[in-house]
């Protein structure tokens, strides 16, 4: 069958993305679902930094690809052994398809599930077929979904049923975003009620991180960006105080409001800088968590003493540690409840004529969580 998607064929293209246009809508064939795959018509499809990284070259990844992870749509066809979804069924996309068998999987970790992370690096499906093609050129699947597209084949375990009454706009966001954000607060720093908490970087991650810091009760809950606008929207979503992270004292201002430091800081703008600060304003004997994920090359440098002297905790968080089928449910019902409500972190729709321009406004920190609804 024939399908449009976003593909990009070169990497570190200049800004702006308007006028360098790396990213070329096109008309592609899409082979059918083989067995444990499924065809889905993609309704919504969140713009993120993990896609922007691949465009700028920050997170290599095999071109030609069509782009594309946080994602939500609705079952079209089968391949065979799927039995437990039906056509028309709603579906949030995964960008890990845990495998269920390596060890991360066996050990209730399928965020580091290890065919899937190598199915990804290599642009293809779990399965190892890449369905995607241009007059016989195969075109690489990013992150097992491919997701700025009409349709797409993805594996069954990229899928997680949703409700239908559930908003696919809304929906999308949980495939990454909230998963991502929220999770790095519930299942990797494990924040307390009570506990202090910071988060660096207020992009569609860092603010659901701040949403996840709040509904378990934080306190203090400081955000700090670089973007007036994003730390506005922080006050408004709750935050206890916003510092500006570009001031000269803004770890003594941290410390002013949280004294000796926050037991959580959390960095999810994908910056050594911002580490750095994060690691600054974290306690003794506090956690220190990231999820930005910044270029190959990039080097943290800390004082190794301090971890052992002051008790540190460093942790990556990837996906936020989140076993998908278990948590974006969870999620869901929180937010239908009132009681995460992501719904305030939507900001422009877009189509894929705007699509080069909408990246070039998330590289400016513009905006929060652009969807593009093919």
């Amino acid at each position: 069958m024939k399908t449009t998607a976003a593909v990009l064929y070169e990497m570190g293209l200049p800004r702006p993305y308007a006028q360098s246009q790396p990213l070329k809508t096109e008309e592609l064939d899409l082979d059918g679902p083989g067995p444990g795959e499924v065809l889905v018509e993609v309704k919504a499809a969140g713009l993120c930094h993990s896609d922007l990284s691949v465009i700028d070259g920050a997170r290599p990844r095999p071109l030609p690809m069509a782009l594309g992870h946080e994602a939500a749509g609705v079952v079209r066809e089968l391949g065979a052994g799927v039995d437990d979804l039906a056509e028309g069924d709603h579906v949030v996309m995964i960008f890990v398809p845990a495998c269920g068998h390596c060890l991360p999987c066996s050990e209730g970790r399928p965020a580091l599930c290890e065919p899937a992370a190598r199915a990804n690096g290599e642009g293809r499906l779990l399965s190892g077929r890449r369905p995607l093609s241009k007059n016989g050129r195969t075109i690489n699947h990013h992150m097992g979904v491919a997701a700025f597209s009409r349709f797409t084949v993805t594996s069954r375990r990229s899928l997680v049923k949703v409700d239908p009454a559930l908003a696919l706009a809304e929906a999308a966001l949980f495939g990454c975003a909230v998963m991502t954000g929220v999770g790095a607060v519930l299942n990797t720093a494990r924040v307390q009620a009570g506990q202090s908490v910071a988060v660096v970087g207020l992009g569609g991650v860092g603010l659901n991180a701040l949403l996840g810091a709040l509904l378990v009760g934080a306190d203090p809950v400081i955000a700090l960006d670089l973007v007036p606008e994003k730390l506005e929207l922080a006050r408004q979503l709750g935050a206890s105080a916003a510092v500006n992270a570009g001031d000269k004292d803004a770890e003594e201002q941290v410390r002013a409001l949280s004294p000796g430091g926050v037991d959580h800081a959390l960095e999810m703008a994908g910056s050594v800088p911002a580490l750095e600060l994060a690691y600054r304003i974290t306690r003794r004997g506090g956690t220190t968590v990231t999820a930005g994920l910044a270029h190959p090359e990039k080097r943290l440098s800390i004082q190794q003493v301090s971890l052992v002297g002051e008790e540190r905790t460093l942790k990556g968080s990837y996906i936020g540690s989140c076993v998908p089928l278990r948590d974006i449910p969870r999620y869901v019902g929180l937010y239908r409840r009132g009681r995460l409500p992501v719904d305030r972190l939507l900001s422009e729709r877009v189509r894929h004529a705007d699509l080069n321009l909408a990246f070039d406004r998330l590289a400016e920190g513009k905006t929060v969580r652009q969807i593009l609804e093919p």
